[in-house]
């Protein structure tokens, strides 16, 4: 019986659980959905902006780093900054107006990592007419020096913008 009471205590041990001894380490504070929902209205401010051909908003938004993840309405899946970057570029170049609005937006967030998941809604302008926009779409933040980046946006394919 004692060989087994020892083992059991042993095992407890090993996992660094000490019975009726609370952790002297405190739990870290929530991260607010808010501060999650100001970098996700950032981001949408950045899409607007680039609506119209003004990309340093966007690049303002994003994290720079390597594993970064767009795989946005025209197709393709693309990784890493140094790729995401012309992509970006290329929209705003195509200067399709309009605005994108979020809708029904769902945060779930962590100390380091949030994701929010909503709906784009709004209208661009392609070749002169106005086409609806209604998409799904998954961003994914990461905190960095104290500030929300955005590491990864994902949405629904739009039509007339998926290359052939």
């Amino acid at each position: 019986m004692r060989i087994k009471y020892l083992a059991v205590v042993l095992c407890v041990l090993s996992i660094g659980i000490t019975p009726g001894v609370a952790s002297a380490e405190e739990p870290p504070a929530p991260v607010s959905a808010d501060s999650v929902s100001k970098a996700t209205e950032a981001f949408y401010a950045a899409l607007n902006q680039m609506f119209v051909g003004e990309l340093a908003p966007m690049e303002a938004v994003w994290s720079h780093k390597d594993d970064v993840v767009y795989v946005g309405p025209s197709g393709g899946m693309h990784t890493g900054w140094a790729n995401i970057l012309p992509i970006w570029k290329e929209q705003a170049d195509l200067k399709l107006g309009g605005e994108i609005k979020i809708k029904n937006m769902h945060v779930i967030n962590g100390e380091d990592i949030a994701v929010v998941t909503n709906y784009e809604v709004g209208e661009n302008t392609i070749n002169g007419e106005v086409q609806k926009v209604e998409l799904r779409a998954t961003n994914i933040f990461r905190k960095e020096d104290g500030e929300w980046k955005m590491i990864g946006h994902h949405t629904d394919l739009l039509p007339w913008l998926v290359k052939k």
